[in-house]
């Protein structure tokens, strides 16, 4: 019993060794972003701008309800929202718009706030799967 005791915590010891020498303190990160709720939105954006203030880079792919945050549209009812994707633009964040979102919402490339990249295969797909990137969903 001891000896199962034993191997199952040196295993477990190996497994968390191993994926802290995979985690990178300079990780991209990726989040999700889907939610048009104002505090979650907030939350996201906030979280995601100061893991990029401490070296990881970041993109925020804007898909769903999320859409109306990286419009003109939303300007009035997602002021703080907007200012902060705008934030994160200038300090090299990728903001990346889900074209079949943007389009079941009603809107075109041109509807996009200043900055936002307009999303395809090629630029979601390389921000994505980047090596050591990790997600997040909201």
């Amino acid at each position: 019993m001891l000896k199962k005791l034993f191997k199952a915590f040196v295993i477990a010891l190996l497994l968390v060794n191993a994926s802290l020498a995979f985690s990178g303190v300079t990780d991209p990160l990726f989040i999700n972003l889907s939610t048009d709720e104002p505090p979650r939105a907030s939350m996201a954006i906030h979280f995601g701008m100061h893991h990029s203030n401490n070296g990881h880079p970041l993109t925020i792919f804007l898909n769903d309800k999320a859409v109306i945050l990286g419009v003109k549209a939303g300007s009035t009812q997602f002021t703080e929202q907007q200012k902060g994707l705008t934030e994160a633009i200038s300090r090299g964040a990728l903001v990346i718009m889900c074209p079949i979102c943007l389009k079941q919402a009603g809107y075109t490339e041109l509807d996009l706030l200043s900055g936002v990249k307009l999303g395809g295969p090629k630029i979601t797909g390389d921000a994505l799967f980047r090596d050591g990137t990790k997600t997040m969903s909201w």
